[in-house]
């Protein structure tokens, strides 16, 4: 009987497994589907994670993600890019500098939301005034937040473009001058190259006025 019961319960943990499997792949291709989506320009997006997050707390769900969607465990054909998103995400959410930049841009959006809202810019995120919004605060602050790092994002373009566009104006310039400088080199090299040229044909030439010079008198004499 005990035998009978043990073979009878095999099957049904097998489909257990199978369907446990099946769901891990299908929450894989999800989390894929997720990070591709998230804003780029937000690595607590596409983390998953709120700007209170600590730098172990960044470390640990990086680790957890880039674990789960990993290449060699999904067959989804756009895994690779979203493990690359995960680990620049993590990246710049590990260099100091980048992450206070991030977070002043946010801090921004948040204090220019919450005046939109007519609320007090000292609210915390608990508060049960923020919780009762709708939409949501946490969509609406990363919807601000999307639109404040987009403008930030086109300004610091703006400004590279600019830089590069001074620099080679610059480059330019000095090209002229070094094109101008050349010229003049070889201006200076042919007319001293021409130098015995010019003064042997001067020399012909006055002596040729004295010889004319010479033959005029002695017809008048």
């Amino acid at each position: 009987m005990s035998n009978q019961a043990s073979s009878s319960s095999k099957p049904d943990e097998d489909l257990d497994k199978l369907l446990s499997r099946e769901a891990t792949a299908f929450q894989r291709e999800v989390e894929v589907e997720r990070i591709l989506k998230a804003f780029k320009l937000n690595p607590y997006e596409i983390l998953d994670l709120t700007e209170s997050a600590t730098p172990e707390e960044i470390k640990k769900k990086y680790r957890q993600l880039s674990l789960f969607i990993h290449p060699d465990k999904t067959s989804h054909a756009s895994a690779p890019d979203a493990f690359d998103l995960l680990k620049k995400a993590e990246s710049e959410l590990s260099d100091k500098a980048k992450r206070e930049e991030l977070d002043a841009v946010i801090k921004q959006a948040r204090i220019e939301l919450l005046k939109t809202l007519s609320l007090p810019t000292s609210l915390e995120n608990n508060d049960p005034k923020l919780s009762q919004l709708t939409p949501p605060w946490k969509e609406q602050l990363r919807a601000k937040s999307k639109e404040m790092l987009i403008d930030e994002e086109v300004r610091r373009r703006k400004a590279i473009k600019m830089n590069l566009a001074n620099e080679g104006l610059e480059a330019r310039k000095k090209e002229e001058e070094q094109n101008a400088k050349k010229r003049k080199a070889e201006e200076d090299a042919n007319w001293e190259a021409n130098r015995e040229q010019r003064v042997g044909s001067w020399r012909n030439f006055a002596s040729s006025s004295k010889k004319k010079k010479k033959t005029k008198v002695a017809v008048l004499g």
